[in-house]
Protein backbone atom coordinates (compact mmCIF):
# COMPACT_ATOMS: atom_id res chain seq x y z
CA UNK A 1 0.00 0.00 0.00
CA UNK A 2 2.66 2.48 0.96
CA UNK A 3 4.45 1.87 -2.81
CA UNK A 4 1.12 2.73 -4.01
CA UNK A 5 1.11 6.04 -2.06
CA UNK A 6 4.82 6.88 -3.16
CA UNK A 7 3.61 6.11 -7.03
CA UNK A 8 0.72 8.56 -6.34
CA UNK A 9 2.63 11.26 -5.11
CA UNK A 10 4.43 10.94 -7.59
CA UNK A 11 2.57 11.03 -10.54
CA UNK A 12 1.10 14.34 -8.77
CA UNK A 13 4.30 16.26 -8.67
CA UNK A 14 4.79 15.46 -12.18
CA UNK A 15 1.87 16.62 -13.58
CA UNK A 16 1.62 19.88 -11.13
CA UNK A 17 4.85 20.35 -12.76
CA UNK A 18 3.82 20.14 -16.44
CA UNK A 19 0.74 22.13 -15.55
CA UNK A 20 1.60 24.83 -13.33
CA UNK A 21 2.61 27.28 -16.15
CA UNK A 22 -0.75 26.83 -17.62
CA UNK A 23 -2.24 28.25 -14.67
CA UNK A 24 -0.23 31.22 -13.97
CA UNK A 25 -0.96 34.57 -15.16
CA UNK A 26 1.77 35.93 -18.31
CA UNK A 27 4.25 38.04 -16.62
CA UNK A 28 2.38 41.41 -16.18
CA UNK A 29 4.97 42.43 -13.36
CA UNK A 30 7.99 41.82 -15.50
CA UNK A 31 6.59 43.67 -18.10
CA UNK A 32 5.90 46.78 -16.55
CA UNK A 33 9.04 46.56 -13.85
CA UNK A 34 10.69 47.17 -17.62
CA UNK A 35 8.81 50.45 -18.36
CA UNK A 36 9.57 52.05 -14.89
CA UNK A 37 13.18 51.31 -15.88
CA UNK A 38 12.91 52.99 -18.69
CA UNK A 39 10.92 55.93 -17.09
CA UNK A 40 13.79 56.28 -14.38
CA UNK A 41 16.72 56.16 -17.35
CA UNK A 42 14.55 59.45 -19.04
CA UNK A 43 15.26 60.90 -15.72
CA UNK A 44 18.40 60.44 -15.39
CA UNK A 45 18.93 61.83 -18.59
CA UNK A 46 17.72 64.82 -17.77
CA UNK A 47 19.67 64.62 -14.16
CA UNK A 48 23.07 63.91 -16.30
CA UNK A 49 22.08 67.19 -18.34
CA UNK A 50 21.15 69.37 -15.31
CA UNK A 51 24.76 68.99 -14.01
CA UNK A 52 26.41 68.92 -17.24
CA UNK A 53 27.41 65.95 -17.78
CA UNK A 54 26.47 64.96 -21.22
CA UNK A 55 26.20 67.30 -23.82
CA UNK A 56 22.50 68.14 -25.42
CA UNK A 57 22.84 66.48 -28.48
CA UNK A 58 23.94 63.06 -26.53
CA UNK A 59 21.11 63.63 -24.70
CA UNK A 60 18.33 63.66 -27.15
CA UNK A 61 19.86 60.84 -28.35
CA UNK A 62 19.70 58.99 -25.79
CA UNK A 63 15.83 59.94 -24.95
CA UNK A 64 14.85 58.91 -28.44
CA UNK A 65 16.35 54.97 -27.71
CA UNK A 66 15.01 54.69 -24.74
CA UNK A 67 11.36 55.86 -25.57
CA UNK A 68 11.37 53.53 -28.23
CA UNK A 69 12.54 51.10 -25.80
CA UNK A 70 9.61 52.15 -23.76
CA UNK A 71 7.02 52.38 -26.55
CA UNK A 72 7.73 48.81 -27.28
CA UNK A 73 7.04 47.61 -23.64
CA UNK A 74 4.00 49.58 -23.62
CA UNK A 75 2.84 47.68 -27.05
CA UNK A 76 3.65 44.46 -25.07
CA UNK A 77 1.43 45.32 -22.21
CA UNK A 78 -1.17 46.01 -24.55
CA UNK A 79 -1.05 42.36 -26.13
CA UNK A 80 -0.92 40.65 -22.89
CA UNK A 81 -3.62 37.41 -23.04
CA UNK A 82 -7.28 38.53 -21.92
CA UNK A 83 -8.92 37.06 -19.10
CA UNK A 84 -10.65 34.39 -21.07
CA UNK A 85 -7.49 33.20 -22.83
CA UNK A 86 -6.66 32.77 -19.20
CA UNK A 87 -9.74 30.71 -18.46
CA UNK A 88 -9.12 28.68 -21.07
CA UNK A 89 -5.61 27.77 -20.30
CA UNK A 90 -6.40 27.01 -16.68
CA UNK A 91 -9.87 24.51 -18.06
CA UNK A 92 -6.97 22.68 -19.84
CA UNK A 93 -5.08 22.43 -16.94
CA UNK A 94 -7.85 20.59 -15.29
CA UNK A 95 -8.75 18.62 -18.12
CA UNK A 96 -5.16 17.30 -18.50
CA UNK A 97 -5.02 17.05 -14.37
CA UNK A 98 -8.09 14.64 -14.73
CA UNK A 99 -8.37 13.37 -17.40
CA UNK A 100 -4.47 11.75 -17.74
CA UNK A 101 -4.68 9.49 -14.33
CA UNK A 102 -8.48 8.29 -16.27
CA UNK A 103 -6.02 7.47 -19.50
CA UNK A 104 -3.86 5.45 -17.39
CA UNK A 105 -6.32 3.52 -15.65
CA UNK A 106 -8.09 2.94 -18.37
CA UNK A 107 -5.43 1.18 -20.04
CA UNK A 108 -4.07 -0.90 -16.83
CA UNK A 109 -7.05 -2.20 -16.58
CA UNK A 110 -7.72 -4.58 -19.57
CA UNK A 111 -3.67 -4.69 -20.33
CA UNK A 112 -1.93 -5.03 -17.06
CA UNK A 113 -2.94 -7.03 -14.06
CA UNK A 114 -3.97 -5.42 -11.19
CA UNK A 115 -5.02 -8.58 -9.20
CA UNK A 116 -1.51 -10.04 -9.25
CA UNK A 117 -0.61 -11.14 -5.45
CA UNK A 118 2.59 -9.97 -4.36
CA UNK A 119 5.90 -11.76 -5.13
CA UNK A 120 8.36 -10.76 -2.60
CA UNK A 121 11.77 -12.11 -2.18
CA UNK A 122 10.79 -15.00 0.23
CA UNK A 123 8.88 -17.12 -2.43
CA UNK A 124 11.08 -16.15 -5.25
CA UNK A 125 13.69 -18.04 -3.36
CA UNK A 126 10.80 -21.27 -3.46
CA UNK A 127 11.47 -21.96 -6.70
CA UNK A 128 12.41 -24.54 -8.62
CA UNK A 129 15.97 -25.66 -8.17
CA UNK A 130 17.88 -29.16 -9.39
CA UNK A 131 19.39 -28.95 -5.93
CA UNK A 132 16.25 -29.24 -4.11
CA UNK A 133 15.27 -32.95 -3.30
CA UNK A 134 12.95 -34.95 -5.37
CA UNK A 135 9.77 -34.93 -3.23
CA UNK A 136 9.92 -30.73 -3.32
CA UNK A 137 10.24 -30.88 -7.27
CA UNK A 138 7.71 -33.34 -7.72
CA UNK A 139 5.77 -31.18 -5.18
CA UNK A 140 5.75 -28.08 -6.88
CA UNK A 141 5.06 -29.93 -10.47
CA UNK A 142 1.90 -31.21 -9.01
CA UNK A 143 0.65 -27.69 -7.92
CA UNK A 144 1.45 -26.45 -11.41
CA UNK A 145 -0.71 -29.41 -12.47
CA UNK A 146 -3.74 -29.12 -10.44
CA UNK A 147 -3.84 -25.00 -11.87
CA UNK A 148 -2.62 -26.47 -15.63
CA UNK A 149 -4.46 -29.55 -15.60
CA UNK A 150 -4.50 -29.75 -19.39
CA UNK A 151 -0.76 -29.20 -19.36
CA UNK A 152 0.00 -32.93 -21.72
CA UNK A 153 3.69 -31.88 -21.02
CA UNK A 154 3.80 -31.91 -17.55
CA UNK A 155 2.13 -35.10 -16.71
CA UNK A 156 4.38 -36.37 -19.25
CA UNK A 157 7.68 -35.43 -17.04
CA UNK A 158 5.38 -36.09 -13.61
CA UNK A 159 4.89 -39.55 -14.65
CA UNK A 160 7.69 -41.30 -14.62
CA UNK A 161 9.07 -39.71 -11.43
CA UNK A 162 6.27 -40.67 -9.44
CA UNK A 163 6.77 -44.55 -11.15
CA UNK A 164 10.41 -43.84 -9.98
CA UNK A 165 8.82 -43.24 -6.44
CA UNK A 166 7.24 -46.15 -6.05
CA UNK A 167 3.48 -44.08 -6.00
CA UNK A 168 1.90 -46.39 -8.59
CA UNK A 169 -1.54 -45.24 -8.63
CA UNK A 170 -0.61 -41.81 -9.10
CA UNK A 171 1.58 -42.75 -11.75
CA UNK A 172 -1.04 -44.54 -13.55
CA UNK A 173 -3.04 -41.32 -13.42
CA UNK A 174 -0.26 -39.12 -14.60
CA UNK A 175 0.37 -41.48 -17.21
CA UNK A 176 -3.51 -41.59 -18.67
CA UNK A 177 -2.95 -37.23 -18.47
CA UNK A 178 -0.18 -37.35 -20.53
CA UNK A 179 -1.81 -39.72 -23.19
CA UNK A 180 -5.03 -37.34 -22.94
CA UNK A 181 -3.42 -34.10 -23.46
CA UNK A 182 0.20 -34.82 -24.93
CA UNK A 183 -0.67 -37.56 -27.72
CA UNK A 184 -0.82 -41.28 -27.89
CA UNK A 185 1.86 -43.20 -28.62
CA UNK A 186 3.41 -46.98 -27.89
CA UNK A 187 5.93 -45.88 -25.55
CA UNK A 188 3.28 -44.23 -23.16
CA UNK A 189 0.88 -47.27 -23.40
CA UNK A 190 3.78 -49.47 -22.37
CA UNK A 191 4.32 -47.66 -19.48
CA UNK A 192 1.12 -47.08 -18.59
CA UNK A 193 0.85 -51.06 -18.50
CA UNK A 194 3.55 -51.28 -16.91
CA UNK A 195 2.64 -48.75 -13.84
CA UNK A 196 -0.50 -50.99 -13.67
CA UNK A 197 1.31 -53.71 -13.28
CA UNK A 198 3.52 -52.52 -10.94
CA UNK A 199 0.51 -51.12 -8.71
CA UNK A 200 -0.61 -54.77 -8.66
CA UNK A 201 2.02 -55.57 -7.35
CA UNK A 202 4.35 -56.98 -10.53
CA UNK A 203 0.56 -59.25 -11.71
CA UNK A 204 0.16 -58.39 -15.50
CA UNK A 205 -3.83 -57.69 -14.65
CA UNK A 206 -6.49 -57.67 -17.48
CA UNK A 207 -6.42 -53.66 -17.76
CA UNK A 208 -2.41 -53.84 -18.08
CA UNK A 209 -2.31 -56.18 -21.03
CA UNK A 210 -4.61 -54.85 -22.52
CA UNK A 211 -2.19 -51.54 -22.77
CA UNK A 212 0.11 -53.70 -23.83
CA UNK A 213 -2.06 -54.91 -26.50
CA UNK A 214 -2.54 -51.30 -27.57
CA UNK A 215 1.11 -50.94 -27.43
CA UNK A 216 1.92 -53.16 -30.03
CA UNK A 217 -0.70 -52.57 -32.29
CA UNK A 218 0.57 -49.25 -32.20
CA UNK A 219 3.79 -50.20 -32.96
CA UNK A 220 4.77 -53.60 -33.26
CA UNK A 221 8.18 -54.15 -32.18
CA UNK A 222 7.41 -52.20 -28.76
CA UNK A 223 9.58 -53.86 -26.34
CA UNK A 224 8.36 -53.64 -22.78
CA UNK A 225 5.08 -54.37 -24.18
CA UNK A 226 5.72 -57.56 -25.80
CA UNK A 227 7.99 -58.37 -22.41
CA UNK A 228 5.39 -57.79 -20.57
CA UNK A 229 2.84 -59.96 -22.72
CA UNK A 230 5.05 -63.01 -21.92
CA UNK A 231 5.15 -62.18 -18.06
CA UNK A 232 1.42 -62.16 -18.57
CA UNK A 233 1.71 -65.64 -20.21
CA UNK A 234 3.87 -67.12 -17.87
CA UNK A 235 1.86 -66.16 -14.59
CA UNK A 236 -1.27 -67.71 -16.31
CA UNK A 237 0.60 -70.66 -16.57
CA UNK A 238 1.54 -70.82 -20.55
CA UNK A 239 5.12 -70.66 -19.93
CA UNK A 240 5.58 -72.39 -23.29
CA UNK A 241 3.35 -69.43 -25.05
CA UNK A 242 5.69 -67.23 -22.43
CA UNK A 243 9.07 -68.67 -23.80
CA UNK A 244 7.78 -68.02 -27.26
CA UNK A 245 7.72 -64.80 -27.06
CA UNK A 246 10.52 -64.13 -25.36
CA UNK A 247 12.51 -66.13 -27.87
CA UNK A 248 10.61 -64.16 -30.71
CA UNK A 249 11.98 -60.79 -28.76
CA UNK A 250 15.61 -62.22 -27.92
CA UNK A 251 15.90 -63.24 -32.36
CA UNK A 252 15.10 -59.73 -33.29
CA UNK A 253 17.35 -58.02 -30.62
CA UNK A 254 20.50 -56.24 -31.46
CA UNK A 255 23.30 -57.89 -29.56
CA UNK A 256 24.13 -54.79 -27.18
CA UNK A 257 20.66 -54.18 -26.39
CA UNK A 258 20.41 -53.15 -22.27
CA UNK A 259 17.41 -55.01 -21.94
CA UNK A 260 18.55 -58.49 -23.56
CA UNK A 261 19.76 -60.12 -20.28
CA UNK A 262 16.58 -59.48 -18.49
CA UNK A 263 14.80 -61.51 -20.87
CA UNK A 264 17.39 -63.71 -21.69
CA UNK A 265 16.90 -64.74 -17.67
CA UNK A 266 12.95 -65.04 -18.25
CA UNK A 267 13.27 -66.98 -20.90
CA UNK A 268 15.47 -69.44 -18.66
CA UNK A 269 13.01 -69.04 -16.33
CA UNK A 270 9.78 -70.15 -18.10
CA UNK A 271 12.15 -73.21 -19.26
CA UNK A 272 12.92 -71.80 -22.81
CA UNK A 273 16.51 -72.02 -22.40
CA UNK A 274 18.95 -74.29 -24.83
CA UNK A 275 22.44 -74.90 -23.97
CA UNK A 276 24.62 -72.68 -27.14
CA UNK A 277 22.58 -71.93 -29.70
CA UNK A 278 22.69 -74.29 -32.93
CA UNK A 279 22.26 -74.05 -36.42
CA UNK A 280 19.19 -75.28 -38.44
CA UNK A 281 21.69 -77.59 -39.67
CA UNK A 282 23.01 -79.28 -36.14
CA UNK A 283 19.03 -78.91 -34.76
CA UNK A 284 18.47 -81.13 -38.05
CA UNK A 285 20.88 -83.54 -37.43
CA UNK A 286 20.20 -83.38 -33.35
CA UNK A 287 16.27 -85.02 -34.29
CA UNK A 288 17.79 -88.18 -35.62
CA UNK A 289 19.98 -88.81 -33.52
CA UNK A 290 19.46 -91.05 -29.72
CA UNK A 291 18.99 -89.38 -26.51
CA UNK A 292 22.52 -90.47 -25.43
CA UNK A 293 24.30 -88.87 -28.55
CA UNK A 294 22.22 -85.95 -28.69
CA UNK A 295 23.03 -85.31 -25.09
CA UNK A 296 26.40 -85.50 -25.50
CA UNK A 297 26.79 -83.05 -28.69
CA UNK A 298 25.21 -80.93 -26.34
CA UNK A 299 27.63 -81.43 -23.57
CA UNK A 300 30.25 -81.24 -26.28
CA UNK A 301 29.08 -77.33 -27.61
CA UNK A 302 29.08 -77.08 -24.16
CA UNK A 303 32.79 -77.44 -22.93
CA UNK A 304 33.58 -76.67 -26.16
CA UNK A 305 32.12 -72.70 -25.43
CA UNK A 306 33.53 -72.89 -21.75
CA UNK A 307 36.95 -73.58 -23.18
CA UNK A 308 36.50 -70.87 -25.35
CA UNK A 309 35.36 -68.31 -22.72
CA UNK A 310 38.69 -68.81 -20.73
CA UNK A 311 40.54 -67.22 -23.30
CA UNK A 312 38.13 -64.46 -24.10
CA UNK A 313 36.11 -64.33 -20.97
CA UNK A 314 35.05 -60.82 -22.14
CA UNK A 315 31.72 -61.91 -24.10
CA UNK A 316 29.26 -61.83 -21.43
CA UNK A 317 26.57 -63.21 -23.25
CA UNK A 318 28.81 -65.86 -23.98
CA UNK A 319 28.90 -65.97 -20.01
CA UNK A 320 25.00 -66.15 -19.82
CA UNK A 321 24.78 -68.79 -21.98
CA UNK A 322 27.22 -71.39 -20.54
CA UNK A 323 25.69 -70.97 -17.04
CA UNK A 324 22.13 -71.03 -18.10
CA UNK A 325 23.11 -74.44 -19.92
CA UNK A 326 24.94 -75.86 -17.39
CA UNK A 327 21.41 -75.29 -15.02
CA UNK A 328 19.54 -76.95 -18.08
CA UNK A 329 21.59 -80.01 -17.75
CA UNK A 330 21.15 -80.20 -13.76
CA UNK A 331 25.17 -79.10 -13.28
CA UNK A 332 24.40 -76.09 -10.80
CA UNK A 333 28.02 -76.81 -9.58
CA UNK A 334 29.19 -76.21 -12.66
CA UNK A 335 26.47 -72.73 -13.13
CA UNK A 336 28.35 -71.77 -9.89
CA UNK A 337 31.79 -72.16 -10.85
CA UNK A 338 31.12 -70.77 -14.40
CA UNK A 339 29.40 -67.63 -12.42
CA UNK A 340 32.70 -67.37 -10.37
CA UNK A 341 34.45 -67.39 -13.05
CA UNK A 342 32.40 -65.02 -15.51
CA UNK A 343 32.86 -62.54 -12.48
CA UNK A 344 36.05 -62.61 -11.68
CA UNK A 345 36.64 -62.07 -15.45
CA UNK A 346 34.57 -59.48 -16.12
CA UNK A 347 35.70 -57.91 -12.71
CA UNK A 348 37.75 -55.50 -14.10
CA UNK A 349 34.96 -53.84 -16.46
CA UNK A 350 31.86 -52.53 -14.67
CA UNK A 351 29.47 -52.18 -17.39
CA UNK A 352 30.53 -55.47 -18.45
CA UNK A 353 29.79 -56.66 -14.73
CA UNK A 354 26.68 -54.85 -14.44
CA UNK A 355 25.45 -56.81 -17.51
CA UNK A 356 26.27 -60.04 -15.55
CA UNK A 357 24.75 -59.50 -13.07
CA UNK A 358 21.40 -57.99 -14.64
CA UNK A 359 21.53 -61.31 -16.45
CA UNK A 360 21.56 -63.36 -13.35
CA UNK A 361 18.64 -62.00 -11.94
CA UNK A 362 15.85 -64.77 -11.48
CA UNK A 363 18.48 -67.84 -12.19
CA UNK A 364 18.20 -69.15 -8.43
CA UNK A 365 22.06 -68.73 -8.02
CA UNK A 366 23.45 -67.23 -5.02
CA UNK A 367 24.23 -63.41 -5.35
Amino acid sequence: MTLWFVFALMTAAAIFAVLWPLGRGVGQQSDASEAAVYKDQLAEVDRDVAAGLIGLPEAEAARVEISRRLLAAADGQRALPTASNIKWRRAAAMIALVGLPITAIAFYLPLGSPRLGDFPLAERSRTADATQPLDNLVAQVEQHLEKNPADGRGWTVLAPVLAKLGRYDEAVRAYRNSITYDGDNAERRADLGEAIAAAAGGVVTAEAKTEFERAVALRADEVKAIYYLGLAAEQDGRTAEAASIWRGLLEKAPPNAPWRPLVQAALARAGGATAPALSDDTVAAAQDMKEGDRNAMIRGMVERLAGRLKQNGDDVEGWLRLIRAYMVMGDRDKAKQALDDARQATASNAERLRQLNDGLKNLGLDG
